[in-house]
């Protein structure tokens, strides 16, 4: 099966700039596919996350955090509908972190942001190395996806569910 590549902080105010689909044709040979523009790729083609994280630090121009998951672990994700029992609502947006490794111990779930008063961030679970989530609209709530590293002890990359979904449309054509 496929892997899923989620680079950890790329494409973001400026810091850690490049063109992931640039990077895409270099890893062509890999049958890659550049979701968006925050470092997530789809890899078709056989190879093991080991050689394929040594050949996207080799080609990265800076260094980063590089999570590797295999693609039925994505594919379990959906089907497990992680959301379902939380409304779409316009001014909510719903997130997955996706932890470097599964971590020593967790705690536990929900957690909302702030302690008190209207959440701005809220944890709904963990399955395995994914994090789920929402959070509102609102610049204050971006700060506390940072709390993921510090509440689960290992490094985590944030993608919207939309970028979830579009990783198994691309995972469901291989």
């Amino acid at each position: 099966m496929a892997l899923v590549v989620f680079l950890r902080g790329v494409n973001v105010g400026g810091h850690r700039t490049f063109r992931p689909a640039v990077l895409a044709r270099e890893l062509e040979h890999l049958d890659a596919v550049n979701i968006g523009a925050a470092g997530t790729f789809v890899i078709r083609r056989s190879v093991t996350p080991a050689q394929l994280r040594t050949e996207l630090a080799r080609k990265l121009p800076f260094d980063t955090e590089i999570m590797i998951c295999q693609g039925r672990e994505i594919v379990r994700l959906m089907s497990e509908s992680p959301f379902a029992d939380e409304p779409l609502r316009p001014d909510v947006v719903r997130f997955v972190s996706v932890l470097s490794k599964s971590p020593r111990s967790a705690p536990p779930t929900p957690i909302h942001f702030p302690d008190s008063g209207t959440w701005l961030m809220k944890i709904l679970g963990r399955k395995g190395r994914f994090v789920f989530g929402l959070y509102r609209r609102q610049m204050t709530a971006i700060g506390y996806l940072g709390a993921i590293d510090k509440l689960f002890g290992v490094p985590a990359t944030t993608r919207n569910w939309n970028t979830i979904t579009a990783i198994a449309k691309v995972l469901g054509s291989a």
